[in-house]
């Protein structure tokens, strides 16, 4: 199967992309955004039952939406860049990677920090961002437009003493995006001819759910994202032209 942009919509419209992480509230919010948009979105995760429930829920509450879910162990190298290859082989081009794996670990206090936090942290935030930015380059690069879009932590430019870990984390997943924005920059041909695909980091202090409202009614949640205000702004990335997203951080929250 082939699919190419039709031009009848939005940059997205008849788009490929690939969601990496796609089972949680975040990403299956951003499957549906993307359907919506018209996009034809591969999505993955390591528990194949909670994906597949995601993209049931995407192709009901879009009928027609074309998602589809593959069980992929992002921190295995070789099993990435075979469901890369897998994907742009069966729908002839990948134009976008977006990179949902999360995760969360901290201490009451820095003393306190337990390395066990980053020994799972690098794996989960570092490990599987090397993995998909590794496996995806490519195709993204030969699609014209891609993107790749790493949801990161305003933590990481502000880090406290009790988030040593994670934050630590999160800044390594943020430097190996840059250089992957650097390499679509080095990508781009001629003087005056932009990068073929961009690199592009969300920034959001924490995300917040309709579940996690109702588990606490009386939490204000304050500077939190909507998880479906993330999926519109992961969405909004392909609005604009690769040279003014590649290599920048786009802040969803206030900059610390």
């Amino acid at each position: 199967m082939t699919s190419t942009p039709n031009g009848n919509g939005g940059p997205l419209d008849g788009a490929v992309v690939a969601v990496a992480g796609a089972a949680g509230p975040a990403g299956q919010a951003a499957l549906l955004s993307l359907a919506e948009r018209g996009a034809t979105v591969v999505a993955a995760d390591a528990d194949a039952e909670r994906l597949a429930q995601a993209v049931d829920r995407a192709r009901f509450a879009h009928g027609g939406a074309a998602v589809t879910g593959d069980t992929v162990d992002l921190l295995d190298l070789e099993a990435t860049r075979e469901w890369a290859t897998r994907t742009e082989k069966e729908h002839g081009r990948v134009d976008g990677l977006v990179h949902l794996v999360g995760g969360w670990r901290g201490s009451a206090a820095f003393a306190e920090t337990d390395l066990s936090h980053w020994d799972l942290l690098e794996k989960l935030l570092v490990r599987t961002v090397q993995h998909t930015s590794l496996a995806f380059e490519g195709a993204l690069r030969r699609s014209g437009n891609g993107r790749y879009v790493l949801i990161s932590a305003a933590g990481a430019t502000r880090p406290t003493a009790g988030n040593a870990a994670y934050a630590a984390a999160k800044a390594a997943a943020e430097a190996w995006t840059l250089a992957l924005a650097d390499a679509f920059r080095k990508a781009g041909k001629g003087a005056d001819a932009g990068p073929p695909a961009a690199a592009a980091i969300l920034v959001v202090k924490a995300l917040v759910n309709d579940a996690m409202r109702a588990e606490r009614p009386n939490a204000k949640f304050a500077g939190f994202t909507d998880v479906g205000e993330l999926a519109e702004a992961i969405a909004g990335v392909w609005d604009k032209p690769a040279e003014e997203v590649n290599g920048h951080r786009l802040w969803l929250t206030p900059q610390p």
